[in-house]
């Protein structure tokens, strides 16, 4: 039997209603004591690290729940954390960073209604990630819902109130889980030597999303307080260029600066590719401005975070970008 550490964090699985709406109040051992049936198919430890909204969720959590596999990596043959949805694939994402070349599945679940509801899918979501969690052909960061193995740069809450809640973003499903039985999609070689644990991120990175006749003026504003920027661009991606305001002026002073601009699409599926247009072609040869390609929203911001405390040369933060982790990258030019 395996042994596998449950972490929990919070979220609606841990949820109870109050008089101000449902508020994370369950513990580690509430929530596992509503399963049985995992008394059946591994030995489990619990920890409560945080309890606290997914909202609510910062990257200083992402660094104390990094830790806490850190500390118990050699202890124990998987891990599962409970985590509020709304954030869950940032959090995935930004895990998948933090702990690289890991041999031991690292799996991210919760539910879209409390453990203690009578039609939750909590119960089938905490059995499915700790069915995962303790499978010999599954590593690294993923999350589990909903009957879906999903790598963590690739996953994405997609609807808010169904029980089939997260999608695997252009990339395919790395398995499903069926009637107690994993179906593997896609199997590879684990990794082999140590993992490799990273203790530092730069939360300083801005999500910009383009709207019509935009004012190129807010770019000016934002390049004080922030170190990245990733643009979600129109289509494949561009940079407008309307009469007399210029994109193109603000994003040359962020370039002077030293600081890197992600252009990404808007569109939910397929990508960017800022050289097909003009509008976008003339952006792409100016220094530190990158695409994210297939790449989520959630790992380029994730990604940027990891890489700014590593270097602030653009040419290394732009080999770290385009180096492909878990994942999370399958095509760049």
């Amino acid at each position: 039997m395996k042994n596998i550490l449950l972490i929990a964090t919070g979220g609606t699985i841990a949820s109870r209603p109050t008089d101000g709406g449902l508020a994370p109040q369950l513990c580690a051992g509430d929530i596992l004591s509503c399963v049985p049936a995992l008394a059946g198919l591994c030995h489990i430890d619990a920890l409560q690290l945080l309890n606290i909204d997914s909202t609510n969720m910062a990257p200083d959590n992402w660094l104390t729940i990094a830790d806490c596999v850190k500390e118990n990596y050699f202890r124990y043959d998987g891990f599962v954390i409970t985590h509020g949805t709304d954030t869950m694939a940032y959090t995935a994402s930004a895990l998948s960073y933090l702990i690289q070349n890991s041999a031991k599945p690292i799996v991210l679940t919760g539910s879209q209604k409390s453990i203690y509801d009578q039609e939750t899918d909590a119960r089938r979501n905490l059995y499915d990630a700790f069915l995962a969690a303790q499978d010999d052909a599954l590593f690294g960061v993923m999350l589990v819902f909903d009957g879906r193995v999903i790598s963590g740069t690739r996953a994405r809450k997609t609807r808010t109130k169904s029980m089939n809640a997260f999608s695997s973003i252009d990339y395919p499903e790395l398995a499903l889980l069926r009637e107690g039985r994993i179906l593997h999609y896609i199997r590879q070689q684990r990794p082999a030597g140590l993992p490799a644990f990273y203790e530092k991120l730069n939360p300083r990175v801005f999500v910009l999303r383009l709207i019509p006749g935009m004012n190129p003026a807010v770019l000016h504003l934002l390049l004080p307080e922030f170190d990245a920027l990733v643009i979600e661009s129109f289509g494949v991606g561009g940079l407008p260029c309307y009469e007399q305001k210029d994109f193109l002026d603000a994003v040359h002073a962020w370039s002077a600066e030293g600081k890197p601009i992600v252009i990404t699409t808007q569109v939910p599926h397929e990508g960017s590719d800022i050289g097909v247009y003009q509008v976008g072609a003339r952006a792409k040869s100016i220094p530190g401005v990158l695409q994210a390609h297939t790449m989520t929203v959630e790992s380029a911001v994730t990604k940027l975070m990891w890489i700014l405390p590593q270097t602030k040369n653009l040419e290394r933060i732009e080999q770290l970008f385009y180096t492909p982790v878990a994942h999370d990258l399958l095509k760049f030019e």
